[in-house]
């Protein structure tokens, strides 16, 4: 029943393009530090960075997405996946969009990073496959939904599965937040790209791409968040704490979202800061789901101690199975998640995010929370399915654990350091920098530190793979039926609101027409917002 090569294929090419991303930006770090001369064509750079941003935000996650959830599909809901070959259409469809938009990156035609940054416009085969990646992604938007329905149809009144549930939830963020880029994309670079305009609105561009600027983030980490829930209470053996509550953070995600993008625009003039501030309040609301998360999975943590023998106010702690990779993954994405979260808080505040605006600190936010709390359950997520796709059991726990404490080690000495220097006003995606200048050099040291936590990093993901590729060759064993984490209480039923999604959506699509709908607008309705456009690695 399993379809274990096509969610092999996702993880594989996935995790494939993570470990090039990798490399591409342990590079960067050495090449923009004190430990190597300034770059001869600092183009070299900007081409690393498209490269890393492209394989790091559009490839990676989303085939980690896919993959996972066309496994909760099938384990979760106990049957075969609806529309096997259109998923197979779909990966299909990322591959190949993925290699169309590499191709002219590392010719040097699409120098642009991945948020395209307009007035900048490169080659039109990069953004062709761009909109591939996220036509594939949405096919599998499409089965996740049809999947769900089906099984509701065939089991009316009872609950779907929480794992399921959750995994639709964040199929359906990002058929929604997509909406953004793809409108960027469609209307105002790609008839730029292929020669119909030679001028572009870059501040309408840069409001639809803040559409999906944020809320990207958010689906990027629903297959962790779905880790924490219906993975770890079962691999440190204890039970969820609440099913209803994890239901309700999912919800809030998809609900709270997306509606905040514009928060990325606060120096930007385009939109006017009545609009900038309520943002600002729409993104303080999604640390609540966030909140209830910590709090239901440190309130299950407590279950499986307590089970094990865990006694008095704070020595449960001490009884958790800290020998268990799953336990060192929850802790490490927790601390980097609190880190991540406190800074985060500062990037969303209208008044004190112009203090870090683009400088090396929202460098080191952003890789915290995704590269760091994020990616580091997505090798839990592997480690956990790769015995049911392979029928091969992972042998090397010890090594899994080194990778797990080097990767976490690894983040913190590469991302602390961005924070400083971003507080000393070091500006981001910059080639080079004069350390020889007085008011730059005393950020020598801090950058070293952070070309280290790089290597570390890279080291940690050579175990990484090691271990996968070990999996695939170890002797073959009879592995158990794959389970999700049960909670204290099973429900045979469940509230309406908290086993669909209708009522949700609405609220979703409202809030984003409430929060968008003027700016969009009134940036249609001037004749006067159009600059020329910059056009890379061609004539300009």
């Amino acid at each position: 029943m399993f379809n274990k090569r096509l969610v092999l294929s996702h993880f594989w090419v996935g995790f494939a393009s993570f470990g090039l991303a990798l490399l591409l930006g342990a590079w960067q770090m050495f090449i923009r530090s004190p430990l190597h001369p300034w770059l001869h064509d600092p183009e070299i750079y900007y081409r690393s960075v498209t490269g890393h941003g492209t394989a790091m935000g559009y490839v990676f996650p989303t085939l980690i997405a896919m993959g996972f959830g066309y496994a909760v599909s099938e384990l979760a809901l106990k049957r075969p996946l609806v529309g096997s070959k259109w998923a197979w259409a779909g990966f299909w469809l990322v591959v190949i969009g993925t290699i169309t938009a590499v191709i002219p990156v590392a010719m040097g035609l699409a120098s642009v990073l991945y948020t395209f940054y307009p007035p900048m416009v490169g080659n039109a085969f990069y953004y062709i496959g761009v909109v591939l990646v996220v036509v594939g992604s949405w096919i599998w938007v499409a089965l996740m939904s049809i999947n769900m329905n089906a099984w509701k149809r065939d089991n009316p009144g009872k609950p779907v599965p929480l794992a399921m549930f959750a995994t639709v939830a964040g199929a359906y963020l990002w058929g929604w937040t997509a909406v953004g880029a793809a409108l960027e994309l469609l209307f105002q670079i790609l008839p730029v790209a292929l020669g119909f305009k030679n001028t572009i609105d870059a501040g309408l561009a840069r409001v639809f791409f803040s559409w999906t600027l944020h809320a990207i983030v958010y689906f990027w980490l629903m297959p962790a968040y779905i880790a924490f829930y219906t993975i770890i209470p079962r691999a440190i053996g204890g039970r969820l704490y609440s099913d209803s509550m994890a239901r309700v953070s999912f919800i809030l995600f998809l609900v709270v979202s997306m509606p905040i993008g514009i928060h990325h625009l606060f120096a930007d003039p385009q939109v006017g800061s009545g609009f900038k501030v309520v943002q600002s309040v729409f993104t303080a609301f999604v640390s609540v789901p966030t909140f209830l998360t910590v709090f239901t999975i440190c309130a299950s943590a407590e279950i499986a101690s307590r089970l094990r023998g865990g006694k008095g106010a704070f020595g449960w702690v001490k009884a958790l199975p800290w020998d268990r990779p799953a336990m060192l993954a929850l802790a490490f994405s927790f601390i980097m998640l609190g880190f991540g979260g406190a800074g985060g808080l500062i990037n969303m505040s209208y008044q004190l995010d112009s203090t870090i605006h683009n400088t090396q600190w929202i460098t080191g936010h952003f890789h915290l929370i995704y590269a760091g709390a994020i990616v580091i359950m997505y090798f839990v997520i592997a480690y956990d399915l790769w015995p049911h796709l392979t029928g091969r059991a992972i042998t090397h726990i010890r090594l899994m654990r080194w990778q797990l404490w080097l990767w976490f080690i690894g983040m913190i000495v590469l991302t602390f350091p961005w924070h400083w220097v971003g507080i000393l006003g070091m500006p981001r995606r910059m080639a080079y920098y004069d350390y020889t200048n007085p008011e730059i050099a005393a950020q020598a040291l801090s950058v070293i530190f952070s070309v280290i936590g790089g290597v570390i990093l890279v080291i940690s993901a050579v175990m990484f793979f090691i271990i996968l590729i070990g999996a695939h060759r170890s002797p073959r064993v009879e592995i158990e039926p794959f389970q999700f984490a049960k909670p204290v209480h099973e429900s045979a039923s469940l509230p309406v609101a908290l086993n669909s999604f209708a009522l949700w959506l609405t609220l979703m699509i409202a809030l984003t027409v409430v929060n968008y709908g003027y700016p969009i607008g009134q940036l249609l309705f001037r004749s006067d917002t159009s600059v020329p456009a910059i056009r890379i690695g061609g004539p300009r």
